[in-house]
């Protein structure tokens, strides 16, 4: 299987391609190196496994990618702006990278006679997760008002009778109901992408990732995820500070499992069990529920730092409760996740980026900016990050 691995360079891109080519297939690697996210791009091409083709371009250069795309089987697309877009001045930015990239590579693709693709989605474009009224089951809460935020009233009530909610797991057929201009991307890449197979009979998995985090994660740039912030403030001997009360559930999944998982769904894509013309999504979490609070606790414990503030800030773009279910990903493409949390955190804290340091984890598995993204860029749905600079692979 040839396959063309957008963002190839970044977080999770990178990682992906690893595993592509230690299950033994042949990789293209495609990515803008943007200075922003890859400072020192020569750092970053080291990042590529011996033997795979970095192609240096942006994912709007419709001329680069049908060429890219010669002999491919399946596209991984990873490339995108990541954040929260919560400056509007910045949406022109987002939907040119997410939405008009993305756009390009399928046209492209349709051009080629490539009709398999695994998309790089979030789980942003759910808004909040699934709530459960004592009284009225299911409800679907609104974005939550500032007024609320500032008193720290941080749980969204019943929108029906205004009871507490208890928070589950969200399923892959809850409606979309993206809450900032970054989610409003990923859900359109969904809706290009599926138009895109239903004309070109292609067919696509959508991976929804939930909070994505491990080696290679950036740091102090304006990609960083909130677990990176919190490990660049314990690493400066400051205290994480966490916003809210810390008590946004989130699922932090390692991404080494989530470049196995994009390897599933590229082999999925050409199976018998994947139905042309058609999408379908996929959460990718590691199924257990933990805080911000606990994340931000346990790298202060793994870098023997100061204890977490928790400050009562907030970010109006954010939401409270967002987690996976990931029972359809395990049960129709035989994914597992393989990496346990306090080892994940620990691998986490220790990491230097070293080009290649995730090789051999990745030997055998069960963002270009980058898709960094929408993974801890999804990260940067609970806590704390910078507004994003433009980049695209």
């Amino acid at each position: 299987m040839k396959v063309l691995v957008t963002g190839a360079a970044g977080f999770i891109g990178s990682h992906a391609v690893e595993a592509f080519a230690a299950a033994g297939h042949e990789v293209v690697g495609f990515d803008v190196l943007l200075p922003a996210v890859h400072p020192d791009p020569e750092a970053a091409r080291a990042r590529i496994p011996d033997g795979v083709e970095l192609v240096r371009a942006d994912v709007r250069d419709a001329a680069a990618v049908r060429r890219a795309l010669a002999g491919v089987d399946v596209v991984c697309h990873q490339a995108a702006m990541v954040g929260l877009g919560l400056d509007l001045n910045d949406a022109p930015d987002y939907a040119g990278c997410n939405d008009l990239g993305t756009a390009v590579l399928l046209a492209a693709m349709a051009a080629e006679g490539v009709g398999r693709l695994v998309l790089a989605s979030s789980m942003v474009v759910y808004g909040e997760g699934r709530y459960e009224c004592p009284a009225h089951g299911a409800v679907a809460p609104g974005p939550r008002v500032t007024a609320d935020l500032e008193a720290g009233l941080f749980e969204p009530p019943c929108p029906r009778c205004g009871l507490a909610l208890a928070a589950g797991l969200v399923g892959e057929d809850a409606r979309l109901d993206p809450r900032n201009v970054y989610a409003a991307t990923k859900a359109a890449q969904e809706y290009l992408a599926t138009s895109w197979a239903r004309a070109a009979g292609g067919t696509v998995a959508m991976l929804r990732y939930h909070n994505v985090f491990g080696p290679r994660m950036p740091r102090d740039t304006p990609y960083a995820g909130v677990a990176a912030i919190f490990r660049s403030a314990l690493a400066a001997g400051r205290a994480p500070r966490v916003f809210e009360d810390g008590g946004q559930r989130r699922d932090f999944v390692h991404v080494r499992d989530v470049a196995s998982a994009n390897l599933a769904a590229a082999l999925w894509t050409g199976s018998p069990a994947a139905v042309a013309g058609s999408g379908r999504a996929f959460n990718v979490g590691s199924g257990t529920v933990r805080t911000v609070g606990e994340l931000a606790r346990g790298l202060a414990a793994a870098l023997d730092g100061p204890e977490p503030v928790v400050t009562g800030e907030f970010r109006l773009g954010d939401v409270r409760h967002v987690t996976a279910d990931s029972a359809r990903l395990r049960t129709e493409l035989g994914w597992r996740p393989r990496v346990e949390f306090a080892q994940g955190l620990a691998e986490f804290a220790a990491d230097d980026d070293k080009p290649g340091a995730g090789a051999a984890a990745n030997a055998t598995p069960t963002a270009n900016a980058n898709a960094t993204a929408a993974a801890t860029a999804t990260a940067n749905e609970a806590a704390t990050t910078p507004a994003p600079a433009p980049a695209a692979a």
